[in-house]
């Protein structure tokens, strides 16, 4: 079982720091100008972030179903980048506007 959560917590890794590279690199096309290739990058964070979640979510029902497991410095460490990233995303579409607007 501790492989399978090993496993998770990579997947959660990995599609959260794929969310959060988007995130910025809207961001910085905002500020080029680049609005249409923003939202779209906004978008593609949401998805990436969106896979992220599930993985997450698989663990906290197999949780509520008593199935609980033992919680290692991965696991953590990937639930650290998923709502560092969820942050990223949300104040990159903040961002995205501010410049859409100035």
């Amino acid at each position: 079982m501790m492989d399978q959560i090993t496993e998770i917590a990579f997947q959660i890794i990995l599609h959260a720091g794929n969310g959060r590279s988007s995130a910025m690199e809207a961001i910085q096309e905002a500020k080029d100008g680049n609005f249409q290739k923003a939202d779209q990058l906004i978008d593609d964070a949401g998805e990436e972030l969106g896979k992220a979640h599930s993985y997450q979510t698989k663990l906290l029902q197999e949780e509520a179903k008593g199935n609980g497991i033992d919680v290692n410095v991965m696991l953590i460490h990937s639930q650290d980048h998923l709502m560092t990233a969820m942050t990223v995303r949300d104040l990159a579409s903040e961002f995205v506007e501010l410049y859409r607007n100035k």
